[in-house]
């Protein structure tokens, strides 16, 4: 049985599609998709226009938080940016893991690093979280769901991937 560990451990920078300096914005066409949250802590702008709104402290904040980034993920794409949008949607959508992460791991610590990384005892986060995480998921999948969101989505993946 394969032992599950962070995959940041054998994390390989060069392979990886996103880029710390790449502007996404001045070349759009140099952004991937890819899988779930993959380059929402890297690429500029966004990152840094999005990032400032990320909270999930307690279901309040997630409220206020989740609106805004939804606010800004409307915003793109009135403006036919669907990299800001998609990275909006990434935003919203990592809400929800980390807020679920935090519920499901005290500190949101999964992993024991001074054991190896055995992965440590689930059940011991904090339950506000879990309503965190529900705010978030509701938004998220709001998101996905807008049919200009959904064929620009489609179009980008034929174009560029």
């Amino acid at each position: 049985m394969k032992k599950d560990t962070p995959s940041y451990l054998n994390f390989d920078a060069e392979s990886y599609e996103w880029k710390p300096d790449v502007d996404y914005r001045e070349h759009p066409e140099l952004y991937q998709v890819g899988k779930g949250e993959q380059g929402v802590l890297i690429c500029e702008p966004y990152k840094t226009e999005i990032g400032k709104y990320w909270r999930f402290k307690n279901e309040a904040i997630a409220v206020e938080s989740s609106e805004k980034i939804f606010g800004l993920f409307l915003t793109y794409l009135k403006e036919n940016d669907f990299v800001g949008a998609d990275m909006s949607r990434k935003y919203l959508q990592m809400g929800f893991t980390r807020a679920r992460r935090y519920f499901n791991y005290k500190g949101g610590k999964k992993y024991d690093p001074s054991k190896n990384y055995e992965q440590l005892e689930r059940g011991t986060g904090d339950p506000e979280k879990a309503k965190s995480a529900s705010v978030f998921y509701k938004k998220w999948q709001e998101a996905e769901e807008l049919p200009k969101y959904k064929k620009m989505k489609t179009d980008w993946k034929k174009q560029y991937g």
